[in-house]
């Protein structure tokens, strides 16, 4: 049986320059199970994506912060604490990073992200004074509410399904995948991962960015 996939986007679906791999369309929308998106970008990115590879809108948003399953949305999080955060560091001198338009951040529902240029140490120290946390997913540092994982998001997707997360595979690059490797059946970590993708993941591939992806999905609708 062709298994249900949840699937990272930045890093994974991509290429090394963050674009997206062509193969995503041929082999997504005929994927014979159900396809979750879960990434840490703001929730229209996902469900684009979904849209235009055909694909049931599932989609894990935030670092777990959006679900969309069956046409419903949930929300997780405290924007306006990652909010105050991100005010606190701009007045002690840090910078978000982005330009006046900043369409990082300006669909974001749950969390605040800043460039990875930013000064991490700063920000850290910020957000702990109010009780959130920082994550690094290769891509940005998004300032986000504790206990707010991908993983969880996908055993609410599951519970909506009704699938056992066990079901699923799932395959991811950065330390946001490491929740969601611990819950699935089956994961794997892209070689470009970051080490606690790699020590979260029952297998660490060869290959890196969508190569790596590619593989694991022909080895799946091959066995």
């Amino acid at each position: 049986m062709i298994p249900p996939l949840v699937l990272d986007i930045d890093g994974t679906l991509t290429d090394a320059q963050g674009r997206l791999d062509p193969r995503v369309f041929e082999v997504l929308p005929s994927w014979d199970a159900p396809v979750v998106l879960a990434t840490g970008k703001a929730f229209p990115y996902p469900v684009s994506l979904c849209h235009y590879l055909g694909l049931p809108q599932t989609v894990i948003a935030e670092n777990g912060g959006v679900v969309l399953v069956d046409g419903e949305v949930t929300f997780a999080g405290d924007r306006e604490a990652a909010q105050a955060v991100a005010d606190e560091f701009v007045s002690r001198g840090g910078t978000l990073g982005w330009d006046a338009a900043d369409t990082v951040n300006r669909w974001r529902e749950t969390e605040i992200a800043v460039s990875l240029d930013a000064d991490e140490a700063l920000l850290r120290e910020v957000a702990a004074a109010f009780d959130l946390e920082v994550i690094d997913t290769g891509f940005a540092y998004h300032v986000k509410s504790r206990g707010i994982e991908k993983g969880i998001g996908l055993e609410h997707v599951c519970e909506t399904m009704d699938y056992d997360p066990a079901d699923f595979v799932a395959i991811g690059d950065s330390e946001n995948d490491a929740s969601t490797f611990r819950v699935v059946g089956q994961s794997y970590a892209v070689a470009n991962a970051d080490e606690v993708a790699k020590d979260a993941a029952d297998e660490v591939l060869e290959q890196s960015y969508m190569d790596g992806t590619f593989s694991v999905l022909e080895s799946l609708q091959n066995s």
